[in-house]
């Protein structure tokens, strides 16, 4: 799954086709690196939600709201003090970047009509929301870039706003052939990866497409792929391009075997065939019920936390627990050698004088002899039953452990499968069962 620069194509028409010309009627900051706009257009009423979440970043048309903090971040409030009210002029994307450039008309204090641009780059650690004049020096943005964390660009108030070309991909919208063949093909890299990493916007999903569209494996190295090959993956990412020119978006999903959402694209994923795949009216349609779902499963997780600690602390006491269990029942299995040795006592222990420190006698048993050691303070039948009392020990203790393990290898096997609950749990209320469960066994204290 990835939020790449042909998902924002789709959603830089969506937000353009619902917003230009709207009125931003309501700014709010619900998270520290969270924006929710409220925008009038058309006599309809729509929130865009932006998020510049370093794991999740977001951004797409929402009916949801969601409730602010009483007092609003800074940020927010020179948002609302400079576009509160302000008309949405444009809403553009330089070229397949990650990024969206939101121009809002707005008057200023002396009543002039002036611009500024709202600027959206969802990157992943580097996403960010950053708020422009509109000859792109920075007025502000919610996640401040200091020298000592970027030396390739600052993100402060007084900076130049620019795009840093770390990685000096290709522009698939303006990319030549000979381009195609000299900067991306010519890599010692297997092919799905040499598409991603040289070409603006694509990400490792849609290369895998683009390799599968053009019957080549993306597992060959680039430089190794023939003048056809090459060709027909440069001809299938000229279609594609197309494609999204002319605005013919896909915006789907693809769901695995437990219906748990797996990908999402914009372009429609031949090489995804194994998976339930769900069209969608919208893009924004796809990425809120998409992140809904892995949001639900975050949250489950994190919920689940202690209650995983609980039941792997338990496990762990008593897997040791029945590994002592095991060794402590292999030492008693000489108990019945000392039942001999007391049964032969009592038998010829007659032949002894005292002070001995053996006896050899025949194990009637067997039929073999055997060495008695004893303690030559003791007589034959005092070391007889010395021998007795030594096996009754053995025998009650191997009589004990015999139904301890029994009772510790369920209660591994019952934190198993508590464990394996666990893991499957999609839901809160499964958790709440978990929970009672392990509070009923006593892992958890009762209020």
């Amino acid at each position: 799954m990835a939020l790449d620069g042909i998902v924002m194509a789709n959603l830089t028409f969506e937000l353009a086709t619902a917003f230009v010309g709207g009125k931003i009627a309501k700014i709010a900051q619900p998270e520290a690196d969270e924006l929710l706009l409220t925008i009038k257009n058309n006599g309809t009423t729509r929130r865009l939600l932006i998020s510049a979440g370093a794991s999740l970043p977001l951004l797409y048309i929402t009916d949801e709201n969601k409730p602010a903090p009483m007092t609003a971040p800074n940020f927010c409030m020179l948002l609302r003090k400079h576009i509160g009210n302000g008309r949405i002029v444009s809403i553009t994307q330089p070229g397949l970047e990650r990024i969206l450039n939101i121009s809002v008309e707005h008057l200023n204090e002396l009543g002039d009509l002036c611009r500024k641009k709202l600027i959206i780059e969802l990157m992943g650690k580097h996403s960010n929301i950053i708020f422009c004049h509109e000859n792109d020096v920075i007025i502000d943005s919610i996640k401040h870039i200091p020298a000592s964390v970027s030396s390739v660009r600052e993100v402060l108030p007084g900076r130049p706003y620019f795009i840093p070309d770390t990685m000096q991909k290709l522009d698939p919208l303006s990319f030549t052939q000979d381009d195609f063949l000299t900067q991306v093909i010519s890599k010692p890299l297997p092919c799905a990866k040499a598409l991603y990493s040289g070409i603006t916007g694509i990400s490792p999903l849609v290369a895998e497409e683009i390799c599968f569209l053009s019957s080549v494996d993306s597992g060959r190295i680039a430089n190794q792929l023939s003048k056809t090959e090459a060709d027909l993956l440069y001809q299938t990412i000229c279609n594609m391009i197309k494609a999204i020119q002319a605005h013919n978006f896909t915006p789907s999903i693809y769901y695995d075997d437990d219906d748990i959402p797996a990908e999402f694209a914009s372009v429609s994923l031949h090489s995804c065939s194994d998976y339930e795949c769900e069209e969608f009216e919208t893009i924004s349609e796809v990425l809120e019920t998409f992140y809904a779902s892995r949001d639900k499963a975050t949250r489950i997780r994190q919920k689940s936390f202690d209650l995983r600690r609980i039941v792997q602390t338990a496990l762990d006491r008593s897997r040791k627990k029945y590994d002592l269990q095991i060794r402590q029942l292999k030492d008693t299995e000489k108990r019945d050698k000392f039942r001999i040795y007391g049964e032969l006592l009592n038998t010829y222990g007659y032949e002894l004088i005292g002070g001995e420190k053996q006896l050899t006698a025949l194990n009637y048993y067997t039929n073999e002899e055997v060495t008695i050691p004893l303690d030559e303070t003791l007589s034959a039948r005092e070391n007889a039953n010395r021998y007795f009392d030594k096996y009754n020990k053995l025998k009650r203790t191997y009589e004990a452990l015999t139904s301890l393990i029994e009772e510790t290898k369920t209660e591994v096997e019952h934190l198993e499968s508590i464990s394996t609950a666990l893991d499957i749990a999609l839901y809160e209320e499964d958790l709440t069962q978990i929970k009672e469960e392990l509070r009923e066994y006593g892992y958890v204290k009762k209020r």
